[in-house]
This record gives C-alpha cells, structure tokens and sequence, in this order.
C-alpha cells in the first residue's frame, strides 16, 4: 500500500521512531500524543481496522495486546495503569485505515 502512513514507516520510507519491532508487528511514538505515553501498535500486514480481520488474523490480534502489554512494563505505566483503544472507522475517530491500537498512559485518563 504505497498510499498507507503506516505501511510506509514499516517499510520504512518514512521516518518514524520505532521502538519495537518483530515479525509481525511495530511500535512507535504518537506525533500527537495525548498522554505522556502514546503508543501505537501497528502490525506490519496491511488490514484496514477491526471490522477487517479474519480468524487467520486471530493470533496477531492476541500479538498486539501482548506487545503493548511489554512496552507498559518498560514505559513504567504497568502499575499505575494504561488504556488500549482501537478505532474502528471514520465514526469510530480512525484516521489512517490500517489497524492500529493506541497504548496512552502516564497520567488520569477520562473514562
């Protein structure tokens, strides 16, 4: 997906702060965090949200959880707590069209 944000930082043509990486998946810095720690999750394989995934995926989905279950431990956001949050369309507040979960902590987050 030439087109794709997040295609382009996994291929890395773009530049991004990748702080993570394995087969499957990357993780990176928000541009426009909303927490003191915002995180993306993003898995290398180009799907475009939730709605898109399809049971061969099902392990991947478990991969992300865990990989932003590590980065809270080395972020040091483990025990005072931390949201995942995947958006699911335009309506959902998805801006780029590949799957990606966000991992915001470091501070209160609202409900």
């Amino acid at each position: 997906m030439d087109d794709c944000v997040f295609c382009n930082i996994i291929n890395k043509t773009i530049d991004s702060e990748i702080i993570y990486e394995n087969e499957h998946l990357v993780v990176i810095k928000d541009i426009l965090p909303k927490a003191p720690v915002h995180l993306l999750v993003i898995p290398k394989k180009h799907i475009i949200s939730i709605g898109h995934l399809e049971k061969a995926d099902e392990a991947l989905a478990g991969e992300m959880i865990f990989a932003a279950k590590e980065m809270a431990n080395k972020y040091g956001i483990a025990e005072t707590g931390y949201k995942l949050i995947f958006n699911v369309g335009r309506d959902g507040g998805m801006v780029i069209p590949h799957l990606h979960m966000h991992l915001l902590g470091g501070k209160q987050l609202p409900e």
